[in-house]
């Protein structure tokens, strides 16, 4: 497998330079890490680890030597900031309630909270809730209820796009990476290109020039298999892109001329991180909206769906029927995580502080022509970084380069697509800490083009 593929959703762990940071972490923090390896299945992405961690607070995560880095990362899942105090008082009080599970055939009270505040918060017409362990399942749950109320069982969904490792999951994402290997998948899954301004193939300016030949692709998949059940995306992709209204717009109303099920993946862009609720929110409402990662608080794991009353068709079926359904000790965790985002406008400050960001990215690009492309929304921001700014050519070694120089410098960010800096730090960071970014990355990028 090439080193594209394995860059397509992370940076990988098996570079020289991956070796040469951790041969300089301390004996005990090695030891560790051997010992993880030992006993873990190593895989790309995650096993051999990068260090090892002591403790994980507010924006910030600690390792064993007491190093502190402003995570940029966290896996999408601290919107409220790792071990939230008022998260954590949740929970111990939960705990204490001696209600921590509910065997199924029943509910509790944390669970439907959670569920109704869940209905108060997506756009209007969303409102029957259904939760599950994690975002993999949550895409199951997703497409297997758009199966259902269509009759179909054929999707359309994105290149280069990741919705989790289960088998329609891995199927309806768009990385090599999660599929190789594995035999025949789900038959029935067609992916089309996701809207990519900078890089378009066409080499044009106008973005609704680029929309149509985009949605011309959907429109040539439909033309010919009349059996689509579902199109699902990311509202803003992971990388992060994000695609005009005009373009959503458009393929809400291809779903409505066709009966479709519109699925917005939000496991990572929900609960603020870009600058408003969910990002749906900023373009259309979609049929069924996935969410995830931070609905869990930080803390556990926690998943689901949310859809229209209309949807509440398949009873005789169980599209969701997991164990840990309607966990109390996650639906608590969750629903202060949330309260905790509305008290302290977190909302507010993703969108404050990630425009923040932007003009000083902006800066920065005047600055090193090797940033050849800003984008995202709100806490939710990447770095393109290139060889040939004119050409627009990709620069792995530069990103890898400036993210281990950031992290010498206390801000963790990740390597996505080989080539861009992917930021999502809490949405507890202060200007203060959006400065140590910025700084961080400046001095990365002068150290390595020295």
């Amino acid at each position: 497998m090439t080193a594209a593929l394995r860059n397509e959703q992370g940076d990988v762990n098996d570079s020289a330079r991956r070796a040469q940071y951790r041969d300089a972490l301390g004996a005990d923090t090695q030891a560790w890490i051997e010992r993880d390896a030992a006993v873990f299945l190593h895989q790309q992405l995650s096993t051999p680890v990068m260090n090892v961690l002591a403790r994980t607070v507010g924006a910030r995560i600690y390792d064993l030597a007491g190093n502190s880095y402003l995570d940029l990362h966290g896996n999408g899942v601290h919107n409220a900031g790792f071990s939230n105090p008022e998260v954590l008082a949740a929970m111990l009080r939960q705990m204490q309630e001696e209600l921590v599970f509910t065997p199924r055939r029943y509910t509790n009270i944390p669970a439907v909270r959670l569920a109704e505040k869940l209905v108060s918060l997506t756009p209007a017409g969303l409102d029957k809730v259904l939760f599950c362990p994690g975002g993999s399942e949550a895409i199951e749950m997703a497409i297997s209820l758009a199966k259902h109320v269509t009759g179909r069982w054929k999707t359309i969904s994105f290149w280069d796009s990741y919705h989790g490792n289960g088998f329609q999951a891995a199927s309806v994402g768009g990385q090599e990476h999660f599929s190789g290997g594995m035999g025949p998948m789900m038959p029935g899954c067609f992916h089309v290109e996701f809207p990519q301004y900078y890089r378009n193939p066409w080499g044009l300016t106008d973005r609704r020039a680029i929309d149509d030949l985009y949605l011309r692709q959907i429109r040539e998949i439909l033309h010919r298999n009349p059996d689509v059940a579902a199109i699902i995306g990311e509202p803003i992709s992971a990388t992060p892109v994000v695609p005009s209204a005009y373009y959503w717009e458009q393929v809400r109303a291809i779903c409505d001329e066709y009966g479709i099920f519109l699925i917005f993946d939000e496991i990572i862009e929900g609960f603020g991180r870009t600058g408003t609720w969910f990002a749906c929110q900023q373009f259309v409402t979609p049929d069924v909206l996935v969410l995830g990662k931070s609905l869990g608080g930080g803390a556990l794991p926690l998943a689901g769906i949310v859809t229209h009353r209309k949807y509440d068709c398949v009873a005789h079926r169980s599209i969701g029927h997991f164990t840990h359904e309607k966990n109390p000790l996650s639906a608590s965790a969750g629903l202060a995580a949330i309260e905790y985002i509305e008290k302290h406008d977190l909302v507010g400050n993703s969108q404050r502080l990630g425009a923040y960001l932007v003009e000083g990215l902006r800066e920065l690009q005047r600055e090193f022509p090797v940033i050849g492309n800003i984008d995202g929304r709100g806490m939710h921001l990447g770095v393109d970084l290139v060889i040939d700014p004119a050409r627009r050519r990709r620069h792995p070694a530069l990103a890898e380069q400036v993210m281990y120089g950031c992290l010498q410098r206390g801000v963790a960010l990740k390597v996505i697509e080989g080539n861009v800096l992917t930021m999502r730090a809490s949405l507890v960071v202060t200007q203060e800490d959006c400065d140590q970014i910025l700084g961080a990355l400046a001095a990365s990028l002068r150290e390595a083009l020295d």
